[in-house]
């Protein structure tokens, strides 16, 4: 045994990921000195200061802390990146605090700005240690997007988490310039250009998770404003039990999707699930023996065994374009990341009829508008009767969080709001969350879907054909289909206490006013 193997084995070691430090011991150590040497203070057995490491090589520094500290201390060996994720958690975020604001002055960034001066200040290690903290505490909270917004007198940066902002700290205004620069030098993009909007893409290994990033940067009056989409792999790919779809819905689902051919359609605003619930779907029916393409404009997240192509409209390769080349592919399953145009929807429609069955996205509020819509985008009406076989509306509501819900009783207005009957109060287990550590003190936790499934059956295609509004189509479908609309879905997760009437009404429209 070599003596740096004796003294390894001489040094115990303790695993930091379930370990919470305590922040007497963590305030012993100055940020700047614990950022630089890699070494977190965990507790104080005695008058001794227990200081973790992540190598042999950050022994001197367990020393230099004694004398720091005035406590004698003991080292103990830890994961490395654990280890880096924890310091920078503990300490970035209020040694950020502690720089001094702008003068009022020096807080407008003009384009004479030196190339290499910007270059230099997205290279400080205060700016490269504040990036990696955004993106490394945005995955640990769950965040789906990041946000950089430079005002008068100060910046935000904030966190979509569960389809709500909340800020998360508030860096000086004067570190914008070098956090724009840096975060443009990762996603590939002009730092020099800072009059235009760009885009770019960061790819990230954060924690043994690789993590794709989407980064829009636009002009604002204050500076350039940043929004980052956060696209973890590690967590994305969901099944059709996990969306949260009531029985019945995921069996009449099931039977739709288990159909050779023929459109089936995924209907929302933007961030309602639908690219999930098509993944979900298109890993429902795999199989060796099928071949599945799909063309998506951004290609979210790789499936294995299905063939994803990215749409490049700047070379000409749009949806259109690439569903024709698709066509030619001898695909058995086709799926179209979103129908934006007439072109789009004529060429989905022919690929259902001549023996596909399709997949697509389109932006409607009910399940019944999909067929009004395409209608008046101007695709035939008997071409929308003979090839669409089912659309699924959905949002996603927040759940109750886990940890800290307890039952409840609801004001009887939002419970009327959500259509609840006296009868279905007697069984109801109403629950809401207190708000917790968890959760971030929100009483949520995770997010699942409530759906509207609107079977194409021959009543519906004559309608179709008849041009009847949507209106008429929901309602044939609630009373002879047994369809419960996007409220009433909402209703009965409120009545199983997974979430609120305020959540079910946030996110669907009232069925009166």
């Amino acid at each position: 045994m070599t003596p740096i193997e004796t003294l390894a084995a001489m040094i115990p070691s303790l695993d930091l990921g379930e370990f919470k430090a305590d922040p007497n011991a963590v305030a012993l150590a100055p940020g700047d000195f614990a950022l630089n040497r890699q070494a977190l203070p965990l507790y104080l057995e005695g008058e001794t200061l227990v200081v973790a490491i992540g190598s042999l090589a950050s022994l001197p520094s367990v020393d230099d802390l004694s004398v720091l500290s005035g406590h004698p201390t003991r080292a103990v060996l830890v994961d490395p990146q654990i280890l880096k994720e924890r310091i920078e958690e503990r300490y970035l975020e209020s040694m950020l605090a502690e720089i001094p604001g702008d003068d009022a002055g020096i807080t407008d960034i003009d384009d004479t700005v030196d190339l290499a001066d910007l270059q230099k200040m997205a290279g400080d290690s205060s700016v490269v240690q504040m990036v990696n903290l955004i993106f490394a505490q945005a995955v640990r909270d769950g965040a789906s997007d990041i946000h950089v917004e430079p005002y008068e007198k100060q910046m935000k940066v904030r966190y979509r988490v569960d389809g709500m902002l909340r800020d998360v700290m508030s860096p000086p205004k004067r570190m914008h310039a070098a956090l724009i620069s840096r975060l443009k030098i990762l996603g590939e993009m002009n730092i020099a250009e800072r009059r235009l909007p760009q885009d770019g893409r960061i790819k990230l290994n954060l924690a043994g998770r690789g993590v794709d990033i989407r980064v829009s940067i636009v002009p604002t009056v204050f500076g350039e404003r940043c929004v980052m989409r956060i696209l973890d792999k590690g967590t994305a790919m969901l099944g059709l039990l996990d969306l949260g779809m009531a029985q019945d819905t995921l069996d009449k689902y099931r039977r739709a999707i288990g159909m050779p051919y023929g459109i089936i359609l995924s209907t929302g605003p933007t961030g309602s699930g639908k690219s999930t619930t098509l993944y979900a779907s298109l890993q429902e029916i795999y199989s060796p023996t099928k071949n599945i393409l799909t063309i998506e404009d951004p290609v979210e997240y790789q499936v294995a065994g299905i063939g994803q192509i990215q749409v490049r409209s700047q070379i000409g390769l749009t949806f259109a374009n690439g569903l024709r080349s698709i066509v030619r592919q001898d695909p058995d399953v086709i799926m179209v990341g979103e129908i934006r145009d007439v072109e789009t929807a004529e060429i989905a429609i022919h690929a259902s009829l001549t023996g596909h069955l399709v997949f697509s996205t389109l932006h409607t509020n009910d399940s019944a508008g999909a067929i009004t819509r395409l209608i008046d985008m101007g695709v035939e009406p008997f071409l929308v009767a003979s090839s669409l076989l089912a659309v699924v509306a959905q949002r996603l509501v927040r759940r109750n969080c886990p940890f800290c819900s307890e039952p409840t009783e609801f004001d009887e207005d939002g419970l009327q709001a959500i259509g609840v009957t006296s009868d279905e109060l007697k069984g109801a287990q109403f629950m809401v969350g207190k708000g917790c550590d968890k959760c971030q003190g929100s009483g949520y936790k995770g997010r699942q879907g409530i759906y509207e499934l609107l079977a194409v059956d021959e009543t519906v295609r004559r309608m179709a054909v008849d041009h009847a509004p949507s209106s008429t189509i929901k309602d044939h479908a609630v009373k002879n289909q047994s369809m419960r609309t996007l409220l009433s879905d909402g209703k009965l997760n409120v009545l199983s206490g997974k979430t609120t009437p305020a959540e079910v009404l946030r996110v669907s429209l009232r069925e009166d006013f």
